[in-house]
């Protein structure tokens, strides 16, 4: 993470508190304009240009935000980003904030990769199996590989608890080779 982009993420996460919004939706407005941004040359163009007054570039956020229906103060910090030149960092900001809330909620982001898609019932299971694991809350992400023939991974941080069935007949055939 650049130098910077915790402390916007550390600022930000403050006005949420203090302004007692939702987290989750402010992350979500976020994730809106973050993904509007990124779909769109021509306004990365307009908020990026210096030779643009910024005036101009707060009418154009209006118009945005008013479409994409964000808080007042998610609108007022993407002007802060826009103002200081760092739009280019926001999913870096976007990564901190996401960081620090998950810290304040005491919860963990976990990534599961299993062999077929899993129902709702399997995955609350799974993620409450997790949560006990992990101490925490979960939020999950999801991802499929049909080589891991049965089971799941997880990945939570730096950690990895494979329980796929490809592990275990590899570990099968580990120990008959050592045998």
């Amino acid at each position: 993470m650049a130098t910077v982009a915790p402390r916007y993420a550390r600022a930000f996460a403050e006005v949420v508190e203090s302004a007692q919004l939702d987290a989750s939706e402010v992350e979500r407005q976020m994730r809106d304009f973050s993904d509007t941004l990124a779909g769109s040359t021509e306004l990365r163009e307009v908020l990026e240009n210096p030779s643009i007054e910024m005036p101009d570039k707060l009418r154009v956020l209006d118009g945005i935000a008013t479409r994409i229906v964000m808080f007042l103060q998610v609108k007022n910090f993407i002007a802060v980003i826009v103002e200081h030149h760092r739009l280019g960092e926001l999913e870096e900001i976007l990564g901190g904030y996401r960081e620090l809330i998950d810290e304040q909620e005491d919860a963990v982001e976990a990534q599961i990769t299993s062999a077929h898609p899993l129902n709702d019932e399997d995955r609350a299971q799974l993620e409450a199996q997790i949560a006990k694991l992990a101490g925490a809350r979960v939020r999950a992400s999801y991802a499929e590989d049909a080589s891991l023939l049965g089971g799941a991974v997880v990945e939570i941080g730096s950690t990895v608890y494979d329980g796929s069935v490809r592990a275990q007949l590899q570990q099968l055939k580990q120990r008959l080779v050592n045998a």
